[in-house]
């Protein structure tokens, strides 16, 4: 149980300090509820493959400067980007800068707007999500991969995505509510899609 008194899945249970309201926030409001707008997801999708190897709150802490940085992840925006943007990226300090990681949203972005509009990218990642089961008691019950989440890395490989293996498939999907990973016990109200 929490300081507020509410109880929650262990990962958001930080130590009291500067960035405790910004998990909590991240927890109650936003991971493990439905999203279905494109380019939300498409940012979702970049952040995730940023976050790959560091805490998920190094990503919280800088995510209004990679909404800066990614023209708001506009899709056919950043699939515009071209190697001085890269070079623009690369230098700014409010971001992760990670090449490998930048010119993989760049790709990415590309990826995306081939398949038509972000809205036919929302459906396609829509596309894997599995049949609703109950929550898991505890964490030791949560994967870091699902059938589910290894068909769509395999899936959007083949479309041209990087940095989108079963692992962050998988989290991709915990955070945007195509699964529902909060514990039973968790305070937060199960969403129904």
């Amino acid at each position: 149980m929490s300081d507020d008194g509410l109880v929650r899945c262990g990962w958001a249970a930080i130590r009291p300090g500067p960035d405790l309201e910004l998990y909590r926030d991240y927890h109650d409001r936003e991971w493990g509820r439905p999203l279905r707008d494109g380019a939300a997801l498409f940012e979702r999708m970049s952040l995730e493959a940023f976050q790959s190897g560091l805490s998920w709150l190094i990503i919280l802490r800088k995510r209004e400067n990679f909404r800066r940085a990614f023209a708001g992840f506009d899709i056919e925006v950043v699939a515009g980007y071209t190697d001085a943007d890269v070079q623009r990226l690369l230098a700014d300090e409010g971001i992760v800068r990670n090449r490998a990681k930048i010119e993989a949203t760049i790709g990415n972005a590309r990826a995306a707007a081939e398949l038509g509009s972000a809205e036919d990218l929302s459906k396609l990642l829509w596309s894997f999500a599995p049949s609703p089961r109950p929550r898991p008691a505890d964490a030791s019950e949560i994967p870091s991969a699902s059938a589910e989440s290894k068909a769509m890395a395999r899936d959007l490989k083949g479309r041209g995505f990087r940095f989108v293996g079963p692992t962050t498939a998988y989290a991709l999907m915990q955070a945007t509510g195509m699964v529902d990973d909060h514990v039973r016990d968790c305070w937060v109200p199960t969403v129904t899609l």
